[in-house]
């Protein structure tokens, strides 16, 4: 098990709301605000999104706000192995829907391979917009193949149970037996490499890794834990899911 020492906590901001609609507004207020800020310091701002049910509230929301997209590059952080291009499930397909069609993005920037490496040093990441898995992952870094100190910047992940079974709590597959065994995921350090992250994590089974990551030491083990270590985190709660907290 990694472990690392906590430097400073004090920046990590938990916000905690009624409902995952009021979550969401919030959470893309303040996402918001961080970008538009970004913008009147540099000419163009890169952001990279999740793609989760758990980011719908906020995705919604997000594309209604006075925003330059214009002048924004998107990017998406993590996608299967071996789904059909077309699937619904696909990560890449799930953020056009949401949000890439929506808005008029400067470049769209797809997931396909760890060549999206190259993308990432091209254009350094501004904006992380993410969860926290029921494992605590973050993007596709589940608990095994965690690593803090993460040479790459993309990899290659066999996906754990956990994280599988997820994908099937979460509706978007019938069984586990649907959900692909890999994925190529940014790894930790490159999501850290953020200047801000917005971190939406809502429901009842995420109630546990919220509470882990508040809570646990700094480990691979709960891979969520790393972002204590961040300058500047915003975590925003429904009731559900900040119900261990109380």
């Amino acid at each position: 098990m990694e472990m690392t020492e906590i430097n400073d906590a004090a920046h990590l901001a938990v916000n905690i709301f009624e409902n995952r609609k009021q979550m969401g507004i919030h959470a893309a207020e303040v996402a918001s605000e961080r970008i538009n800020a970004l913008l009147l310091a540099q000419p163009v701002v890169n952001v990279i999104f999740a793609a989760a049910p758990s980011q719908n509230e906020f995705l919604e929301e997000l594309i209604t706000l006075d925003i330059d997209w214009s002048r924004i590059n998107a990017f998406h952080m993590d996608e299967y192995i071996g789904l059909d291009e077309a699937a619904p499930q696909g990560f890449g397909n799930f953020l056009s829907s949401r949000l890439f069609e929506k808005v008029p993005f400067k470049t769209v920037n797809y997931l396909r391979d760890v060549a999206y490496s190259d993308l990432l040093d091209q254009f350094p990441v501004d904006v992380v917009c993410m969860g926290i898995g029921e494992n605590g992952h973050i993007a596709f870094n589940d608990p095994p193949v965690a690593d803090f100190a993460d040479a790459k910047a993309v990899k290659i992940v066999e996906l754990d149970l956990v994280c599988r079974q997820q994908q099937v709590n979460d509706g978007c597959f019938k069984s586990i037996e649907e959900v692909p065994t890999h994925a190529v995921t940014l790894t930790i350090p490159a999501l850290l490499k953020a200047k801000h992250i917005i971190c939406v994590v809502p429901g009842l089974t995420k109630a546990q890794a919220v509470w882990n990551t508040l809570n646990e030491d700094i480990s691979t083990e709960y891979p969520s834990t790393i972002l204590r270590n961040h300058p500047d985190v915003s975590l925003f709660l429904d009731q559900d899911s900040s119900s261990l907290l109380k």
